[in-house]
């Protein structure tokens, strides 16, 4: 049910956004986004995202951040334990990479699904493999084509951080989006 509002929350915005472009954008996708890169939360994992009109620590998109660092690297989605549901906070970093796609018809990513260590190996594996999709279905209503995109289900086999707090497994329930 939630994926299903986000679904709907992201196709409205792109048809509002569609209708308020102004005659000068180049790319169809209204004004040119900046993006936040080597910014980190507290998991010392980073956070990227599009501010508002485009602004967010003074970085620009383009493939490239001010310390020449490419933007789209080693973003990384975190999900709610045993859940699929992708969060609101991530509707600004999956529209970035899914315009990057459709910008770059030649491009191929692979989304990475990953679990905390609580399950069995084949739930987790099967658990990877849902979030994996639930942000490639996001990514292909963003435009993206489905030959662009591969997934894959690592489950609990290759964890962010080792541990058995909540901490530890917060930061292993991800997907992780590769170039």
């Amino acid at each position: 049910m939630r994926n299903a509002k986000l679904v709907i929350l992201l196709a409205a915005t792109l048809m509002l956004g569609a209708c308020s472009k102004s005659p000068d954008v180049k790319d169809g996708w209204g004004d040119e986004p900046e993006m936040v890169t080597g910014a980190q939360d507290e998991s010392g994992s980073s956070q990227r995202g599009l501010g508002e009109n485009g602004v967010r620590g003074g970085e620009e998109f383009g493939g490239m951040n001010l310390d020449g660092q490419n933007v789209l690297d080693g973003t990384t989605i975190f999900f709610d334990y045993d859940s699929t549901d992708i969060k609101l906070d991530y509707e600004d970093v999956l529209m970035a990479h899914a315009r990057y796609l459709v910008e770059n018809p030649g491009a191929r990513v692979r989304l990475e699904g990953h679990t905390d260590e609580r399950g069995s190996r084949e739930y987790n594996i099967g658990l990877g493999e849902r979030r994996s999709q639930s942000v490639r279905r996001v990514l292909m209503l963003q435009g993206a084509q489905d030959s662009q995109i591969i997934t894959v289900s690592f489950g609990e086999e290759r964890p962010a951080e080792f541990g058995s707090s909540e901490d530890a497994w917060a930061k292993n329930r991800r997907v992780e989006i590769q170039y």
